[in-house]
């Protein structure tokens, strides 16, 4: 092989390596940001509710949910999610993160 060659074909394993590089670092704080805006929303539900009647009674549909990956909605989970919106208007959780908070209580 010419050195023109061998330059070329280490460069491109260099640009690959950065390309790699890069998307990992991507991928990484993407999912970094996605664990920390759900621990977020958990530790804000958890220490405002944990003495909170409607939402320890929805405990058990809070894990119905969690385990069919929302397939069921029990009526204490629905009446939980709504008293935890109205109470916490400004909380940015879905359904699925308030259903893991109540289960952390």
């Amino acid at each position: 092989m010419s050195r023109n060659h061998l330059l070329g074909a280490a460069l491109l394993l260099t640009l690959a390596g950065t390309a790699n590089a890069t998307s990992f670092i991507v991928t990484t704080d993407a999912v970094v940001g996605a664990v920390a805006a759900s621990t977020d929303a958990t530790s804000d539900v958890s220490s405002s509710f944990r003495d909170d009647k409607i939402v320890q009674a929805a405990r058990d549909d809070a894990a119905s949910f969690v385990g069919s990956q929302g397939e069921i909605r029990g009526a204490k989970l629905e009446s939980a999610f709504n008293h935890i919106r109205h109470q916490a208007p400004t909380l940015q959780a879905s359904d699925a993160q308030l259903a893991q908070a109540i289960l952390a209580l």
